[in-house]
């Protein structure tokens, strides 16, 4: 039986990943590549080992794999990564089938089955596609299917340029009620600075504060991944935010790791588990305008949990659809939230400052509905208290 939406996670530590009931697990390209930049397939395989015997001894496993860019490089003829989007989103339709297939046939030899699930931010944010998806990945796991989870690259822009799979693993986690998230890339633990540079490695962090001085390079080797160190510990951040404990370590330590080993570096949980679609608005979405709020609505914006209304609005900046994401910023230019906008731009500016029953007096019974609904608005930097 699935956890509430707002429990924390059973595992507090790192010695619970060994009993953990459910857990997320990401590799990135760097750990599934070789030299000339083709698919490992001897990563894979002991990847599959690995995780084969987590499965055995009873946690369930969602695997979010990079890699689909990396596995079409060489039937393309490819020598290295494409910079143009397009041959990027060309090679990801090529290689996702041949990576796919790869773990299908590692995960075969223990008797297992996989299943593809090609995800974007979109699908995990919306409410009736992120109904699908639970719905999806739970069955999946019931029926004992290892889900083999990738962003849906050969159609993602954004997602596909910013190596969005670290911050995607960390929402698959708050998806499917994760106990942990284990981030793998090649390089053994987050360090204060580059270990060529003499750094140290951090075993545990507690909050933002253990981060502070710490430079975070690039994790992965040029060419292969998109992703660094930099996004794996924004992506740990985001599910300790969320009441998911994280650890990011080598692919190489894998095996210890699952068994709970003093490897790596863990990011305890902060704080209770928090809705999707807030997490995703305060660390990931791409917003398409702002709307301008008086000091008045700011107070109840930030310390009420108030809906925004129109009366509380004195400008609307940039092109939007309902629905899309935006800023909310006091007079001063602070930006104090970002929400889910009900009306588009071309809407607002007649509603500006009016109250809801003039709207409605003047408009009709469609403008009764709030600007950005409390549901749908998300305090910037609110996880961090």
């Amino acid at each position: 039986m699935s956890r509430g939406g707002g429990q924390p996670s059973p595992v507090t530590d790192r010695s619970g990943l060994a009993s953990a009931r459910r857990i997320v697990v990401k590799i990135g390209s760097s750990s599934l590549s070789t030299v000339d930049g083709g698919l490992n397939v001897d990563a894979v395989e002991a990847l599959e080992r690995v995780l084969d015997r987590v499965i055995t001894r009873g946690t369930q496993v969602v695997l979010v794999s990079s890699g689909a860019i990396a596995a079409g490089l060489r039937p393309l003829g490819l020598d290295r990564r494409p910079r143009d989007l397009a041959t990027q989103q060309a090679a990801a339709g090529v290689g996702q089938g041949l990576l796919v297939a790869h773990y299908s046939r590692a995960f075969a030899r223990h008797g297992r089955t996989v299943a593809q699930v090609l995800l974007t931010a979109d699908d995990l944010v919306r409410r009736q596609h992120y109904a699908n998806a639970f719905r999806s990945l739970s069955r999946l796991l019931d029926l004992g299917v290892v889900p083999i989870v990738n962003e849906n690259d050969a159609v993602a822009t954004h997602e596909i340029r910013f190596g969005d799979n670290d911050r995607l693993a960390a929402l698959v986690a708050n998806l499917v009620k994760a106990d942990a998230l284990v981030l793998l890339s090649d390089i053994d633990a987050v360090y204060d600075r580059p270990p060529s540079a003499g750094g140290t490695p951090l075993r545990l962090v507690r909050g933002a504060a253990d981060l502070e001085g710490v430079l975070l390079g690039s994790a992965g080797r040029a060419g292969v991944g998109t992703g660094g160190m930099a996004t794996k510990v924004e992506a740990a951040t985001i599910a300790a935010q969320s009441g998911i404990p994280s650890l990011v370590t080598s692919a190489a330590l894998a095996g210890p790791a699952l068994d709970a080993q003093e490897v790596g570096t863990w990011f305890s949980a902060r704080r209770g588990r928090r809705p999707l679609r807030l997490l995703w608005l305060e660390h990931l979405a791409t917003t398409r305008g702002r709307l301008v709020l008086d000091d008045g609505a700011v107070t109840a914006v930030a310390t009420g949990r108030r809906s925004l209304l129109a009366a509380g609005i004195v400008a609307v900046e940039g092109a939007f659809e309902h629905g899309d994401p935006v800023e909310i910023a006091g007079l001063d230019g602070r930006v104090l939230a970002r929400g889910l906008v009900n009306y588009a731009s071309d809407e607002l500016p007649e509603m500006l400052g009016r109250s809801t029953a003039h709207l409605v007096a003047a408009l009709g019974p469609h403008y009764e509905r709030v600007v950005v609904h409390a549901d749908d608005l998300a305090l910037v930097g609110a996880g961090t208290h």
